[in-house]
């Protein structure tokens, strides 16, 4: 039985940081680091009778903004919708409605989240980055 619960209790940090860990967008990322992310992040499992097999979280207000991050569904769990799953609860939760933006980053799943409504920033010159390390 597949189930998407944004109960922090049910996250597996252990699972977060192995897979985080050896993603591209964080590879050999601190558990520590993780840790804090995630207790100061709304987020989401992926359940499969009970063992954790995706994870998304979300940095927000839950007023006006929200940043989509660290979205992932295990390799032995995709091609089997989950992953447009989780998106349905995040982008559906109560807490989430109502708000003027999200943004996310992705190297290779463009076409999962425009189904969701994500696309290319209106105003690209208007967003910036800063990498202080």
């Amino acid at each position: 039985m597949i189930e998407v619960s944004d109960d922090p209790a049910r996250i597996d940090l252990d699972a977060v940081h192995a897979f985080l860990s050896r993603s591209y967008w964080s590879p050999g990322i601190a558990r520590e680091k993780v840790a804090r992310a995630i207790a100061h992040s709304m987020c989401f499992g992926v359940y499969d009778d009970g063992a954790q097999v995706g994870f998304a979280r979300v940095i927000t207000d839950r007023s006006s903004f929200a940043y989509l991050a660290d979205v992932y569904v295990l390799e032995s769990h995709r091609g089997r919708g989950l992953a447009r799953q989780l998106l349905g609860a995040i982008t559906g939760h109560p807490e989430l409605q109502g708000l003027r933006r999200w943004l996310l980053a992705t190297r290779d799943a463009h076409a999962l989240y425009r189904l969701f409504g994500f696309g290319p920033p209106a105003a690209p010159d208007r967003l910036m980055e800063w990498r202080p390390g």
